[in-house]
C-alpha cells in the first residue's frame, strides 16, 4: 500500500497547477518515498479550461502523479470524491490547488496523524487575507454549523488541507457533490466517533481569478445542513 496520497483539487487552475504540484511533490518526497499525488482536473464541457493539458504534462513528467480529468457531474464535492477514489494511500490528504492554503501545512497534518490517535487532522484559518466577501461567507457558514451542530467543535469546517486515515475515510461514505462535502466530513466523523484535531494556519489572498464560491452557496449550505440535521435516519 502507498504510504501517503495527496489529492490536489485543480479545477480551473490552468498553468498555475504546474508550480503548485511540483512544490507539493517536494513536500511529499520529504515525508516518505512511498507517495503519490492525484491531480483532479475535472472540467465543464465546452469551457475553455486548459487545466487538463497542464495536468497531462505533469503526469508525463513524473510517475508520482496520477490524474482524473472528466467532464464534471458535480462541483467541489464530486471532484474530491473522484480524487479520493483513485487514492491508494494509507493516509489521504486533500488540498485545493489555488495556492491559498499553505502547502507546508501538509507536513504538519501528516506528522500529527502518524504520531497521534486521530482519524482526521485538519487546519483552521486563524488569519485570512482573502477579503470581506469570503470572510463573510465563511463566518455565516461556521455560525450556522455551530447552531445546528453545537457538539461538533470545529473552528472552520471548510478549511484544508485535511488528512484522513484510510480506515476512517472508508467509514465516512461521503455523498455530497457540492461545497457541503467538508461539512459532511465533520458530521460523519463525529457519527463514527473518530478523534480529530485542528491547528491554525494563515490563508492567503486569491491571485489571478475571482472566487468560485458565490453568496448563493450559503442557501445551498443551509439546505444541506437542515437535511443532515433533521431528515436523515
Amino acid at each position: 500500500m502507498t504510504e501517503l496520497t495527496i489529492v490536489i483539487l485543480c479545477y480551473r487552475s490552468e498553468e498555475q497547477v504546474l508550480s503548485f504540484a511540483r512544490k507539493v511533490k517536494n513536500i511529499a518526497l520529504s515525508l516518505t518515498s512511498n507517495s503519490e499525488i492525484v491531480l483532479v482536473g475535472n472540467y465543464i464541457e465546452g469551457s475553455n479550461d486548459k487545466t487538463k493539458l497542464y495536468i497531462q504534462q505533469l503526469v508525463a513528467e513524473d510517475k508520482i502523479y496520477k490524474s482524473v480529468c472528466k467532464p464534471k457531474e458535480g462541483m467541489m464535492g464530486w471532484d474530491m470524491k473522484e480524487g479520493l477514489q483513485m487514492a491508494t494511500g494509507k493516509y489521504l490528504c486533500v488540498i485545493d490547488g489555488d495556492g491559498q492554503f499553505p502547502i507546508e501545512s501538509i507536513e504538519k497534518c501528516y506528522k500529527l496523524i502518524k504520531g497521534g490517535n486521530y482519524g482526521l487532522v485538519k487546519t483552521y484559518r486563524e488569519k485570512r487575507n482573502d477579503g470581506f466577501y469570503r470572510k463573510t461567507i465563511s463566518f455565516v457558514y461556521n455560525n450556522l454549523f455551530s447552531l445546528l451542530y453545537p457538539k461538533i467543535k470545529s473552528k472552520d469546517v471548510n478549511s484544508k488541507p485535511k488528512i484522513f486515515t484510510r480506515e476512517v475515510y472508508e467509514q465516512l461514505n461521503l455523498t455530497s457533490d457540492d461545497w457541503f462535502i467538508d461539512t459532511e466530513i465533520m458530521i460523519r466523523l463525529v457519527e463514527i466517533d473518530s478523534n480529530y484535531i485542528e491547528f491554525p494556519i494563515e490563508f492567503y489572498d486569491l491571485q489571478g481569478r475571482a472566487s468560485f464560491v458565490k453568496f448563493s452557496a450559503i442557501i445551498e449550505f443551509l439546505r444541506n445542513l437542515i437535511h443532515f440535521r433533521f431528515n436523515r435516519k
